[in-house]
Parts: C-alpha cells; structure tokens; sequence
C-alpha cells in the first residue's frame, strides 16, 4: 500500500505556508503499529520532506521524509502506516491527545 496516497498529498499545504498560522491544521497521520510514535503532517514540499508534529521519545515539532518513513521498520518488522480513518484536526487539539 502506497504510504501518501494523491488524496492527501492534494490537500497538504507547501512547506513554511502555516509559518503564521497559531494552529496550524494538521492533515494527516501516520504510525507504527508495534511502536510509540507517531507523525502528524502539517505541510509537505511535494516531494519527500514533511512539517509537523512528531511523538516519540519526546513530542515535538519537527522535519522529517516520507522516504525515511517509507523504508523504517518498527520492533517487531511492521512497517509505518498511515491511519486512514485520520480527518485533519487543529494541532491544539492533536497535542490534547498526547499530553502527559
């Protein structure tokens, strides 16, 4: 299964386009099944680098590739999915989610 499908990648804003935005909207989700983290995608430059919200060891704002998520494997060799069943959210009320 192809990880970013025309459908969000149609709906993803361009990189540094929610520079002034003071909740961004985030668009999509991405996860691993046999693992803590998770990506929360805020723009994308159309190609391979992503902008958003990342949980794992800690949670933060944050770069990261599609090609890198792409090729990862989680402990148990579960490769990153995208949660499908994701509908963009405010990031505040992302990071409700994840509050410790």
């Amino acid at each position: 299964m192809e990880l970013l499908t025309q459908e969000p990648r149609r709906q993803l804003p361009p990189l540094y386009s929610q520079e002034a935005v003071d909740d961004p909207l985030v668009i999509c989700k991405f996860f691993t099944p046999d693992a803590q983290w998770t990506w929360y995608v805020i723009e994308f430059d159309g190609d391979d680098v992503f902008f958003g919200w990342v949980v794992g060891f800690e949670q933060e704002l944050g770069y990261f590739l599609l090609s890198e998520l792409e090729a990862v494997r989680g402990p148990l060799g579960l490769s990153i999915e995208r949660d499908l069943h994701f509908r963009p959210t405010r990031l505040s009320e992302v990071k409700k989610l994840h509050a410790k």
